[in-house]
């Protein structure tokens, strides 16, 4: 019996442990782990600028910030995982989730965008596409995902509640139509919150259960002390995917990539030789 997904290869976890805990804890907000760690991104910043002087496009630390972890999930393939239906799996593609705002008020519609990574793309390659793709779902007003939903939402609430029961369904065994997963942040390897973008720190923010998205991270806002910038990273993941200590060597080499841009330069999916 094929045990595969259309979006991931099934795999069969050799240690007890790991193999019993989507049982113990059968949802994913269940398994959350969370941390909040500062990053120095001096060097980053000064990378940015220099960019920023040859492109015919702003670069911003959203988008800098956004392909060191895209690096990291190259170089950490056990970040791609998620699990579902009691089954672990290791996903086809990375994707990485965020919202784009038409402007900054409270009434301003938001609207998910969803990017597949492309293993022969560099960090201005990546934040050229997101701009990009930003500017054409502003022109355009909606995606493939708000259609959809805004469909759903027509529905009387009795037949909704059966709708969604049937999509989470589908979801435990990964039968849900690509017309709406795909531009779901819910099945995203990666979502990205820019709080930094409305002045605000970051913070935790919690996984949900439907979908495959295992790792939240939100950016707070960048500032400066005796001359060197810095920035609050929040992270949210599904323990249930790998350990402790796989986690804090991705974050130890997160801070290296922003400590060493030059490595930005090279496609994002090239190998970090280094042991933390």
């Amino acid at each position: 019996m094929n045990k595969n997904r259309k979006d991931g290869k099934y795999i069969k976890c050799e240690d007890g442990i790991h193999a019993i805990m989507p049982y113990l804890m059968e949802k994913r907000c269940e398994a959350e782990v969370y941390t909040k760690d500062t990053f120095d991104i001096t060097n980053l910043k000064k990378w940015m600028d220099k960019q920023n002087k040859q492109l015919d496009f702003k670069m911003t630390y959203f988008h800098a910030l956004s392909s060191v972890f895209v690096k990291i999930l190259y170089n950490r393939p056990l970040l791609n995982r998620f699990i579902q239906g009691h089954r672990t799996y290791e996903r086809n593609e990375i994707s990485i989730a965020f919202v784009a705002k038409d402007t900054f008020t409270d009434k301003a519609e938001e609207k998910m965008l969803v990017i597949t990574t492309n293993d022969d793309e560099d960090a201005v390659d990546l934040a050229k596409r997101m701009v990009n793709n930003i500017s054409t779902t502003r022109e355009k007003g909606t995606n493939s995902l708000d259609n959809s939903l805004k469909l759903l939402t027509k529905m009387p609430r009795w037949l909704l509640r059966i709708v969604v029961r049937i999509l989470r369904w589908l979801d435990y065994h990964g039968w849900v139509p690509s017309s709406l997963s795909d531009d779901d942040s819910n099945y995203a390897t990666l979502l990205l919150s820019n709080l930094g973008s409305i002045k605000c720190n970051s913070c935790y923010h919690h996984l949900n259960n439907y979908g495959t998205n295992s790792i939240v991270i939100t950016i707070g806002t960048v500032y400066e002390e005796n001359g060197r910038y810095y920035v609050d990273i929040s992270s949210t993941l599904d323990e249930r995917i790998a350990d402790g200590f796989y986690f804090a060597k991705s974050l130890k080499m997160a801070k290296y990539i922003c400590e060493n841009p030059k490595l930005l330069e090279e496609k994002l999916s090239s190998k970090i030789d280094i042991d933390f």
